[in-house]
């Protein structure tokens, strides 16, 4: 007993000494670094076991499925010449295009759509109309009323030929029971087991959540933004209610590039290729806008979601107006938008009063002063819980999407943005935001000035930043 307790002892400093050395190769900062090295050479039994979990921002055995495959590659510059603006957009693509590596693409139209009714009255109309597939992923799946609504329709859909691919995140839909999952498969939709998928499965394994959601209806017309499918997005729990979230409906050529984010989740999920078996033709929309899909994570070699956050930020001259329900940014994207409010553009942040996440809602406090100090504007949603990812720069930009301003979503989740490079898109998402900015206060307390436990909770929470 006592050589195996020695030897059990000889692993664990082994592992601790090699995760420290890893820490010193791939940790973002310095500080990262040390304070890795620090944790695992002084305490492995608590540094190894949060390093498994807490150490890793890349996964590194996510495949670019459709874009790497030889046998599609000549469609996808046909697709890239075929679509390509006729006109360049007042803000330039180009930082996006490379984070994507997707072109922005004309013939696009949108339609937001706010709050659970709206939204799943158009999700639910579009299934029901489908003539050959529906793909569905969402981070959260509940077997609730809403939840039994989406699988009555695609059950109803499935057996009148339509084919349906439909998965779940493991983590983010832990208590989806399997007879929901049977349900689908028994009338003939293809369901990914999420427990046997690649990625996380539990709970505590932190990293690496895939948080898009998705629907796609015949190639033709896609969803996506900040729903899940469960009871209190439609503003069903009092605890919450009433709910404010935005999604958005994508007609165009844009669709396709949403359809092949999905794909290449699915890729990854089980390594089976989907991709002959879709429509990668959508039709040109009048209203003509340029359009691009801007999907994120850990998969890709740069840290893309904070480059998006950084890049829009970047862009601004007139003004940023940010909706998030979590505010924990990274030191780039906290100079970013410093910087841009000493330089005169209105900088707004849109957060909820609410709280949902205590420990991320804390954290927040903790970078509000310093904003504040540059100029930016900390605007607390009080009319319920606000959920929306939502992002305008200037009159010439807004997306709308699954990326929250946290570091979870610029590095350790999947994420993705339709952005629209339009005038038009823009004036209906300033539209939006000025009626959440009604119902909503301006932040005027520093943070000496708020209650104690939010005094002393926040600057402890921010200790956990790099994870939240």
């Amino acid at each position: 007993m006592f050589a195996f307790v020695i030897f059990a002892l000889v692993i664990l400093e082994l592992c601790a000494v090699y995760f420290a050395w890893r820490a010193v190769l791939s940790t973002r900062t310095s500080q990262g670094a040390i304070g890795w090295v620090v944790l695992l050479l002084a305490a492995p039994y608590l540094g190894v076991p949060l390093f498994l979990y807490l150490g890793h921002h890349k996964y590194r055995r996510y495949k670019m499925s459709w874009r790497e495959s030889e046998r599609v590659a000549e469609p996808v510059r046909v697709f890239h010449s075929d679509n390509a603006p006729l006109y360049p957009p007042s803000i330039s693509p180009l930082p996006f295009e490379k984070i994507a590596d997707l072109p922005a693409v004309r013939g696009n139209d949108m339609r937001l759509l706010i709050d659970g009714e709206a939204t799943f009255d158009a999700i639910f109309a579009a299934i029901d109309s489908a003539r050959s597939y529906v793909l569905v992923q969402f981070y959260i799946v509940h077997d609730d009323r809403l939840g039994r609504a989406l699988q009555d329709r695609l059950i109803t859909a499935a057996k009148r030929g339509v084919k349906v691919w439909f998965f779940v995140d493991a983590v983010g839909s832990h208590d989806l029971p399997s007879s929901y999952l049977d349900a689908l498969r028994e009338a003939g939709a293809k369901v990914i087991d999420p427990k046997r998928s690649q990625g996380p499965k539990r709970r505590f394994q932190l990293n690496f959540r895939n948080h898009r959601k998705t629907v796609i209806v015949d190639g033709s017309v896609g969803f996506t933004g900040g729903l899940n499918v469960g009871d209190e997005y439609m503003g069903r729990d009092p605890e919450f209610a009433p709910w404010r979230d935005t999604h958005v409906e994508l007609h165009g050529p844009v669709v396709s590039q949403l359809q092949l984010t999905f794909v290449e989740d699915w890729h990854w999920a089980i390594g089976e290729v989907i991709t002959d078996e879709l429509n990668w033709d959508a039709p040109h929309a009048e209203a003509d806008m340029t359009a691009l899909m801007v999907p994120t994570g850990p998969g890709d070699e740069l840290e893309t979601g904070a480059l998006f956050f950084f890049s829009a930020i970047a862009a601004a001259k007139k003004r940023v107006w940010i909706a998030t329900p979590y505010c924990v940014p990274d030191i780039d994207v906290l100079t970013a938008l410093k910087h841009a409010a000493l330089s005169g553009v209105d900088v707004r942040l849109l957060v909820p009063e609410v709280i949902d996440h205590t420990i991320p809602w804390l954290a927040a406090f903790a970078y509000f002063d310093e904003l504040r100090l540059a100029g930016v504007q900390i605007w607390r949603f009080n009319n319920g819980f606000m959920h929306q990812k939502v992002l305008l720069v200037d009159d010439d930009l807004a997306a709308i999407g699954t990326t929250n301003l946290d570091n979870r979503s610029f590095r350790l989740n999947f994420e993705a943005m339709a952005l629209f490079f339009d005038k038009g898109a823009a004036q209906e998402v300033e539209a939006m935001l000025a009626r959440d900015f009604a119902e909503s206060f301006k932040m005027t307390r520093v943070l000496r000035d708020q209650p104690r436990w939010i005094r002393l909770g926040a600057p402890v929470a921010r200790l956990f930043s790099p994870v939240l």
